[in-house]
């Protein structure tokens, strides 16, 4: 049989972690598989798709600017990637390019590790209105959370996801009084990352059964989550999604559910903490 082949794409896509998350996985569980990052341009992408199958790749993942052309191109989507409007993971079925979107499985399989119970933990606060977002309210709304408020500085698009995903989710252009009596935090915009120092919002207003979580990555402990920390709140860092929204894909190209892991999370931590 041949090797079983999968890719990242993205562009740029040499910073991605996941051709480390993969190769960890394929070296633990001995399958002959390969799995790496390929540079593709916008304006090749269409073309990259359409090689797939001729190339021998059973599928792979799809990154930032891919995303929603990846979504536009496929000949089925799964139920998260039409919710969220995005693809980030691709296969075949029945001869069929399918895309799916993993994200927002990666948001609620992180928390379930880290915070047990935590979809009990409403109402649910989310600031940005972007892609990641989407992802997250999606994941919040399958877990049962009925009320969702959506916080953007541009209030139109805080309003336009309320739109999409219609109940339970209300969209404000500031955060206010809106923490007093919510359980869960969650920031999905780029505060706090790469050293800036900014406080995507400041968890002093929240009580004390909150859970803050933040889905950036790097640092692993952003400025929201160090405040949320000190107020001696209940916090889960970003590096978890990262890790969970890696396993769907790997199950369906090479045939076994793979486990996130204290070892694989220390070698992605290194691998940050080393750049």
């Amino acid at each position: 049989m041949a090797e079983a082949k999968a890719f990242v794409t993205g562009h740029p896509i040499a910073h991605s972690r996941s051709p480390k998350i993969h190769g960890y996985w394929l070296k633990q569980y001995g399958i002959d598989g390969s799995y790496r990052a390929i540079d593709v341009a916008p304006a090749d992408f269409a073309a990259f798709l359409k090689s797939l199958g001729e190339d021998g790749y059973r599928g792979g993942n799809v990154t930032i600017p891919h995303k929603e052309a990846a979504f536009a191109a496929v000949a089925r989507r799964d139920h998260a990637a039409d919710a969220i409007g995005a693809v980030n993971t691709l296969w075949f079925e029945d001869g069929l390019l399918w895309g799916g979107n993993t994200d927002g499985y990666g948001f609620a399989a992180n928390l379930d590790d880290h915070a047990p119970g935590w979809a009990a933990n409403g109402p649910a606060v989310v600031l940005g209105a972007g892609g990641a977002s989407r992802a997250v309210i999606h994941a919040l709304k399958e877990r049962g959370i009925k009320d969702i408020r959506v916080v953007n500085r541009t209030l139109a698009r805080a309003e336009e996801l309320s739109r999409h995903f219609g109940g339970g989710v209300s969209a404000h252009g500031a955060v206010g009084e809106l923490l007093a009596d919510a359980g869960l935090l969650v920031n999905t915009t780029a505060l706090g990352m790469h050293g800036d120092a900014t406080l995507a919002a400041d968890p002093g207003g929240l009580p004390d059964r909150a859970i803050v979580t933040d889905i950036v990555y790097v640092p692993l402990e952003t400025p929201l989550l160090a405040a949320a920390r000190a107020r001696g709140l209940k916090t889960v860092d970003g590096l978890g999604m990262l890790l969970h929204q890696a396993v769907p894909g790997f199950e369906r190209w090479f045939g076994r559910k793979p486990e996130v892991t204290p070892e694989l999370r220390r070698m992605i931590v290194a691998d940050i903490e080393g750049h």
